[in-house]
Order: structure tokens, then C-alpha cells, then sequence
């Protein structure tokens, strides 16, 4: 190949490239027509991508075949290939020349094949994540999920409409007597149309979405709220059409209609506040149906308590660290551990549940989380100077560390403080959907990494993140959520059990150490060594243990693992 055709070579080569590491001005007619370019230049007559989920769908012929370029000419193969990823999904490429034109040199033919390669990488990744993008929307039942709701209150967000809508949690009422009374697989039916009713009231321009179980959020019209609350308090569904047989279903809901004071930093804000106003339906004496105004007044009075003893608790020392193992389920050996935190406050012990929320809507967590931090270096500077084998240890920390602009300084004073390595010290933190905070949050991360900190981002699911969080930002370790995680009665064919794969995959894929969360059964256990996922957090192994139970443990950090 000459100098000039080197030299356009490159080029194009440097344009595809280009093209495929800038998704998010992704755009696939200017793609094409780089396609087209690169055939032309090798005189190819046609080029031929297929993608399928599993082998089994590729011996069938069950996939994406897409032809990105067609000059009409007969051809023969002259390059092909086939890519395996780790999920099992099929990307194969095959590229056509036709016999009237000069055939290629052994020089071409190489060139070809690198080209080829980087765009089966490139489709491999694209249609894996539009596989995990599609099957996040929607539960194993079809029923939109939290991302689907997430996803509506920021398009309504986008359109500064927020104050026309009001948000509901809500649960049905009694269900469990309905499962009783006419069996799982007609109350299942009874629950589908009850959601079916709702969400026909509250239209196109709202979304009614489950959250797990019977509970469900929605977000409508304000002037819709009249029609769906009659609607909560009692409406006849079919559980039996071809019988006529109907039920009567109602729920207990927590409203909130949104101010126009009201500035969305997060979808949590909304969730948090009909939750908390659902809960309090739930107890008896508060009525099946409470506006966000009249629990306000009650949980801020409970909190603002609250938020008196945590001070003091800070103060006291009662805050204590707990431990819980993360294992290598190859060896069965301890590989690190997370640090959790406990409150021991008049002899009893009381959960994070309980008050790292209240602590949430302050500064006051920074306070917590260091102090937790400082437990952890604390122990481990022990642990080695007792000749103990220590371990990597995970300690959380909250967004509103992102406000400080000196944090990465704070941190490392309290690691080296105790001169314990730096390699014993994991920082977790969880996504974030502001845009300034999402670029500190690369920084102070890739800094992290710089001092030899390892980082994880924390309950990968949960959030209901972007897949922006692992691409975006370089972590060490993807910490995917139980939420994820099938349970032992869920087929292989499930969208939990695919999806957990595809998560698996995509986050080797991208070189993260992926540990799963929230591990309780035999069964979780293979199907974390079937998805290559080698390491496992979770009661199988142990609860969160105290630091003198801990140390036990590291005295012996050895468990059975079938």
C-alpha cells in the first residue's frame, strides 16, 4: 500500500474510531456513511453485521442482521468474524468483494480485519447495552419500574412542568387475603387490571410504575387527582372474565402535589416524600389516603428529635462499625470487607434505616461518615500491628462529600494519620444525577486512584442510574445490587437472570471487579460463578459483625463454598 493510500487509511481508521468512543453524539447516518467509505476504499460490494443474544438464537437464525452497505454487485466473502462475549451473545461481520474488481493484497486484507474487529467491539458493547437499557424499564412482569418513573419525572422536569403533576405511592390493600381467597395466578390477573384501571386514569401524559410486590408510584395531572384517589379507595376488577367474576381492590396512598417552589436535584426527593407519606397510611387511625402537607408536620416533629440524639450520639462515641465480609467464592476466602455502621444508644442497637436519612438531609452525614472512616483505619492499623492478615475494607460515603472541595485532603489525613496502606482503604460512593456533581465526582475518583485508593460505585441499580456512572468514571469495583440478583425460584429465561448477566458482562467487559450484593442462597451462588462474577457479599457467608467478631473471622477467613 503507497504512502497516499496509508495515509487515507489512517484517516479513516481515525474517523470510525472517532465515531464509536463519542456516543453520546452518536450519529448513526454520519456513521454510515464512514462505513461506506472505508468499503469504497477497499473495494468491497457489501458489508454485513448480526448480532444475537445467545448461540441458541444464532443456530436459528434469531438476531439483528443489519447490511450497512450494498453496492448491488454480486461478491464473495473475503473477511469474516465471529465475536463470543462473555454473556454468550454472537457479533459476527462478513465483508464482500466482487470478482470484477482488483482483488485484495495480504496487506488490505490485515488492515480490513483490524477495522473489522473494532466494529464488532463496537457493536458487541452498543447492543449489549441497549439490551440492559431495555430490560431496565420493565420488571420480569412487564410492569414499568422505578427507572421507567425516574425517567418520566425527568422528562416532565425537562419540560418545567412539575408543578401541574401530583406523585402517589401506593399499596393494596388486604392482598394478601385476595392471594388466599382466590389463588396467586387470579389475584395476579386482579392486580394487573387494577393497575391496567389506574393507569388509564392517569393517562398519557402521566405513569403508573411498580415498585415490587404490591406497591406501585405514579405521577399524574393535578386535576386528575379526584378520579384516581376515588379510585384508591375501592374500584370492581376482573379476576375471572369468561366467569365475570370481579373483586374489589382499593390501596392506602401517600400524595404529594408538587409546588412550584419545588426544584428537582434528584428523583429521590420525590420518592422520599410519598414513601414516607405511604407509610404512614399504612398505620392504622391515618386514614387510607394522606397528603404529603399533613405527614410533613408529623415526621418533621420525629426527625427534628431525632436529629438531637444523633448530634449527641456523634458527640458520645455511640456510633460503632460493623463488618461484612465480601468473599472470593472460588477459594471460599475473605478478600475484604464493607464498613457498616451501627448506633448503640441505651443498650440497644438501632439501624442504619432508622437515622442515616435523617442525617442524609444535613451535613451532619460528612460528620458520620469520617467518623466511621476513622473506626476503620483505627481497627486496621491494630490488625497489623497484632500481625493480623489484614484486609481491604469498603467505607461509604455520602453525595454531599462532593461539596468539599479539599475532601480528597481529608481523607488521606485520616488514612495516613494511622499510616495504614493505602491499599487496605476501598471508598464507595453512589451515582449522581446533577451534572457539576458528576464531574466532581470524576475527579475526586480518578484522585482517589492516583494515591492508590480503590473505588467502587455503590448498589449499581439501586439508583437507577445511567449507564454514564461505569463509562464515565474509571472505577475499580462495580457493586451490583441484590436488586439484581435472581432469586432461586427465577428461570434462566427471566429478565432478572438476563440482565444480571449482561450487567456481569458489560462490567468485565469494562474492567471492573464486580462483587454482587445481598447473596443468601446456594443457588445465587452458582449463578454468580456461572456469570463469572467471583465475588459475593451476603448472609450465605456472614451478617455485618462486630470488629471483635470480625477479627475472629480474619484468624480464620476461611468458608465452605460448595
Amino acid at each position: 500500500m503507497d504512502r497516499q493510500r496509508t495515509d487515507r487509511y489512517y484517516q479513516l481508521l481515525e474517523q470510525m474510531v472517532d465515531a464509536m468512543n463519542d456516543p453520546e453524539n452518536f450519529n448513526r447516518d454520519h456513521f454510515i456513511e464512514i462505513l461506506t467509505d472505508i468499503a469504497k476504499f477497499f473495494r468491497l460490494s457489501k458489508g454485513v453485521t448480526e448480532f444475537y443474544k445467545t448461540i441458541s438464537q444464532e443456530k436459528i437464525g434469531d438476531g439483528e442482521v443489519l447490511i450497512d452497505f450494498d453496492d448491488g454487485s454480486e461478491g464473495r466473502p473475503i473477511v469474516a468474524r465471529r465475536l463470543v462475549t462473555r454473556s454468550m451473545a454472537v457479533v459476527k461481520g462478513t465483508l464482500y468483494q466482487s470478482d470484477n474488481v482488483e482483488p485484495l493484497t495480504d496487506e488490505e486484507k490485515h488492515k480490513l480485519d483490524i477495522m473489522l474487529r473494532a466494529l464488532l467491539g463496537f457493536v458487541s458493547l452498543n447492543r449489549l447495552q441497549n439490551a440492559v437499557e431495555r430490560m431496565g424499564f420493565f420488571d420480569e412482569n412487564n410492569y414499568p419500574n422505578l427507572r421507567s418513573f425516574k425517567r418520566a419525572i425527568e422528562a416532565i422536569n425537562v419540560r418545567h412542568a412539575l408543578s401541574e403533576y401530583t406523585s402517589a405511592c401506593f399499596n393494596l390493600r388486604h392482598f394478601t387475603l385476595i392471594n388466599q381467597e382466590i389463588g396467586r395466578e387470579k389475584a395476579d390477573l386482579a392486580m394487573r387490571n387494577y393497575f391496567l384501571l389506574i393507569t388509564s386514569l392517569v393517562g398519557k401524559d402521566g405513569i403508573v410504575c411498580r415498585m415490587g410486590g404490591d406497591n406501585f408510584v405514579a405521577i399524574f395531572k393535578n386535576e386528575l387527582t379526584e378520579k384516581i384517589k376515588d379510585a384508591f379507595l375501592g374500584a370492581p376488577v376482573f379476576y375471572d372474565e369468561s366467569n365475570d367474576k370481579r373483586i374489589q381492590i382499593s390501596a392506602r396512598a401517600g400524595l404529594f402535589s408538587i409546588p412550584e417552589e419545588f426544584i428537582l436535584e434528584h428523583y429521590g426527593f420525590i420518592t422520599e416524600k410519598i414513601i414516607s407519606t405511604a407509610l404512614i397510611a399504612r398505620q392504622d387511625g391515618n386514614g387510607p389516603i394522606v397528603k404529603y402537607e399533613n405527614a410533613l408536620l408529623e415526621m418533621k416533629e420525629k426527625h427534628m428529635k431525632l436529629q438531637a440524639k444523633i448530634s449527641k450520639a456523634l458527640d458520645n462515641d455511640e456510633f460503632r462499625v460493623y463488618y461484612q465480609p465480601k468473599v472470593d467464592i472460588r477459594t471460599g476466602n475473605i478478600v475484604g470487607a464493607e464498613a457498616l455502621c451501627r448506633w448503640e444508644c441505651d443498650g440497644k442497637i438501632i439501624m442504619p434505616g432508622e437515622f442515616i436519612p435523617i442525617l442524609e438531609q444535613s451535613m451532619e452525614i460528612c460528620r458520620l461518615d469520617f467518623h466511621i472512616l476513622d473506626l476503620v483505619c483505627r481497627d486496621i492499623r491494630r490488625w497489623l500491628a497484632a500481625g493480623r492478615k489484614a484486609v481491604k475494607i469498603s467505607v461509604n460515603l455520602s453525595r454531599k462529600h462532593l461539596v468539599d472541595v479539599d475532601l480528597l485532603d481529608h481523607i488521606l489525613e485520616v488514612i495516613d494519620r494511622y499510616e495504614v496502606p493505602h491499599r487496605y482503604i476501598e471508598i464507595e460512593f453512589t451515582e449522581t444525577t446533577s451534572e457539576v456533581a458528576f464531574t466532581q465526582l470524576k475527579q475526586v475518583v480518578m484522585a482517589l486512584q492516583d494515591e492508590g485508593i480503590y473505588t467502587a460505585v455503590d448498589d449499581f441499580g439501586v439508583g437507577y442510574s445511567s449507564l454514564n456512572i461505569i463509562r464515565e468514571i474509571p472505577w475499580n469495583v462495580l457493586k451490583i445490587d441484590k436488586c439484581f440478583l435472581p432469586e432461586d425460584s427465577d428461570k434462566k429465561s427471566s429478565n432478572t437472570s438476563l440482565m444480571y448477566t449482561h450487567v456481569v458482562s458489560m462490567g468485565r467487559d469494562l474492567g471492573l471487579e464486580c462483587i454482587t450484593e445481598g447473596v443468601e442462597t446456594l443457588k445465587q451462588v452458582e449463578t454468580l460463578r456461572n456469570c463469572r462474577c467471583y465475588f459475593a457479599q451476603g448472609y450465605i457467608f456472614d451478617k455485618p459483625l462486630p470488629a471483635h467478631e470480625f477479627e475472629k473471622r480474619l484468624d480464620n477467613p476461611h468458608y465452605d463454598v460448595p
